[in-house]
């Protein structure tokens, strides 16, 4: 069998990482993993190595390299299909899928306000705005609407995990971060999230980590 590597980026800051990993590790497939540091002496020429993009993830698959977090779930999905990481119903894999790609191009205001930062809580959005409101309300929004009419096979958004779920940790983990009121449904998909075995297991070698990148450590109360 042809060896996986998988290259990303700090565990603790790296949302885009964090996707297309709890995929790979849906597949149950072994892999080897490198964690490339961003934004230290170097780190993009190493990078370059990889993928030309020189950004992460990045995933080696033998000769071939994919890069791009729903690049590699797709791929992911394709070489692995016993794994189920799209639904098998046809109406629910194209909302996951409508839902997985509106994550991945959107939510800039989130991105702004709230950085990822696993290892970190107690923390506030450094800015408030009615976009950032609405797009906080439009998570919630797919989260319920895809529980209510596709959710009955488990706590997954459509009942198992799937890419969705792979797709919209890194937001449900920065409500974790930044303390946000959430309805009671969204709050317990949160719940769901945050206690998943792969997350736990990711977010535990974050705070192992000792690189600190200061324009993602926002929020912090009582900091001038």
């Amino acid at each position: 069998m042809e060896q996986l590597t998988f290259i990303t980026g700090n565990k603790t800051y790296s949302s885009w990482s964090l996707r297309p990993w709890l995929a790979l590790r849906k597949t149950g497939r072994p892999f080897r993993e490198m964690v490339v540091p961003l934004y230290t002496p170097g780190y993009k020429d190493l990078l370059l190595k990889h993928s030309p993009a020189g950004k992460v993830p990045v995933l080696r698959h033998g000769e071939r390299v994919i890069w791009d977090s729903l690049a590699i779930c797709e791929y992911l999905a394709e070489q692995f299909p016993q794994a189920g990481l799209w639904p098998q119903d046809g109406n629910a894999r194209a909302v996951a899928r409508s839902i997985s790609a509106e994550m991945h191009s959107g939510f800039a205001a989130i991105r702004q306000a709230m950085p990822f930062n696993c290892r970190a809580v107690g923390r506030k959005p450094a800015t408030s705005s009615a976009e950032l409101r609405a797009e906080l309300d439009r998570v919630q929004e797919i989260w319920r609407d895809a529980r209510v009419r596709f959710g009955e096979g488990g706590p997954w958004l459509f009942g198992q995990f799937c890419i969705a779920d792979a797709m919209f940790a890194p937001v449900a983990l920065r409500f974790v971060t930044y303390g946000q009121q959430l309805d009671e449904d969204a709050q317990v998909y949160v719940n769901t999230v945050r206690t998943y075995s792969p997350v736990r297991e990711w977010i535990a070698a974050a705070e192992q980590e000792v690189e600190v990148i200061e324009s993602s450590e926002v929020g912090q109360v009582g900091a001038r």
